[in-house]
Order: C-alpha cells, then structure tokens, then sequence
C-alpha cells in the first residue's frame, strides 16, 4: 500500500531521530500491521465493493457504446463489399460511397467519444474512492495513536512498513508489543456480518489515476 508506506514514513523517521534521547528509562514499543488492519476493516471492504459496482455499471455503459460501434463496422464491411460488386452501376456506387463515408466518420466520433468517457469515469472514480481510503487509513491512525496513550506507549512502530528499496522498516525490536489483533476487534466491533472481508474476496486496492494518454478498450 502505497499510501500507507508515505503516511508512516514521517513519523517513522521522526521517532527514530528521537529515540536515543530517551534511553535513561525503560522504552515501551509495539508494533502494528498497518496493512492488515487497512485490509480486514469493514469500511475498506465496503468502499472495495462501492468501487466494483461502480466500475461494473461503467463497463456496462462502455459496452453498449461498442455495441454500437461494432453495428457500425458491420454495416462498413457490407457497404464495402457492395462497392466492390462490378455490377453495381457507377452512380449507385456513389451514393453507396457517401454511405460508408459518412458512417465511417460516425464510427470513428463514436469510439473517441467512448474513449473520452471511459477515461473521463475512470479518473472521478479514482479520485473519489482515493480520498475515502485516505479517510479510512487516517482513523486508523488515529485509533493507534489512541490507544498508544491508553497504554503508554513509547512508540509504535508499523512492522508493514518498507523503505523505498522494499526492505521493511523494521528489521528487529526487542519486547515489543504487537497491538494489531486489539485494533482489528476495535474497528470491527459495530460491522455488520455482510460486511466483514472473507478470504474469498479480493484485497482491497487503492486506485490510481486512470492514464493521461488513454484508455484500454
């Protein structure tokens, strides 16, 4: 998770500078599974299956403009094959041209009009579902921050977290706490049966910005 790693990178770095400054006395750590808990939170599996129908119903669109489109290259190839018919007459044979000429032209709005679309719904979406999941991992920083004052915490480190190089953050800690099953019971506690993850769904994903140059069929 992307976010989650540049969301935690601070403050990791940060306690880190600041953690020789308090070895006069006994440090209390814990560890969190920033990504387990982003994961199995009924909330991010809500905004997972918002997200689904929603790209759903634009497929769906996007289907009947090709649907379209395809009637469009069908009667082409006929309107072709006409004018490659020797005896058709010369003047039919231009009026059969201006035809697919015409629906050529149509074809060829209809699919940038399509592409324009899809590229269009694919951002807002994008845009929409990464502010919610921005939302959701902020709540859950704060639950630890919460419960790292409740029991006196030091710090908290995310044992998810990696580095630029993909090495994690935290390579080793001694008598650290991990906290991540107790904030998992927290955020869970009020959700609704149909909404907790199983393991057949997919995990979440944090969409990305739909491409600046296009957009596959």
């Amino acid at each position: 998770m992307t976010i989650i790693r540049r969301f935690l990178t601070v403050a990791m770095a940060a306690s880190l500078t600041c953690f020789a400054a308090a070895q006069d006395r006994k440090i209390k750590i814990a560890t969190v599974d920033m990504q387990e808990l982003f994961k199995q939170y009924y909330r991010t599996n809500d905004a997972q299956k918002q997200i689904n129908v929603e790209r759903a119903r634009i497929q769906k669109d996007n289907n009947e403009r090709m649907a379209k489109i395809r009637d469009i290259e069908t009667s082409l190839g006929n309107l072709r094959k006409q004018l490659d018919d020797p005896a058709i007459n010369d003047s039919k044979k231009q009026a059969l041209f201006k035809d697919w000429q015409a629906q050529q032209q149509e074809g060829i709005a209809l699919d940038r009009e399509r592409r324009e679309f899809l590229q269009r719904r694919n951002q807002m979406l994008n845009e929409k579902m990464l502010q919610r999941m921005k939302g959701i991992l902020e709540e859950i920083r704060k639950l630890v921050e919460e419960q790292a004052k409740a029991e006196d915490f030091d710090y908290v480190f995310d044992k998810s977290g990696l580095s630029t190089s993909q090495v994690p953050f935290l390579l080793y800690t001694k008598d650290a706490t991990d906290i991540t099953a107790g904030l998992l019971k927290v955020l869970n506690k009020d959700a609704p049966a149909d909404s907790l993850p199983s393991a057949a769904d997919p995990a979440p994903e944090i969409p990305v910005p739909a491409p600046a140059d296009g957009t596959p069929e």
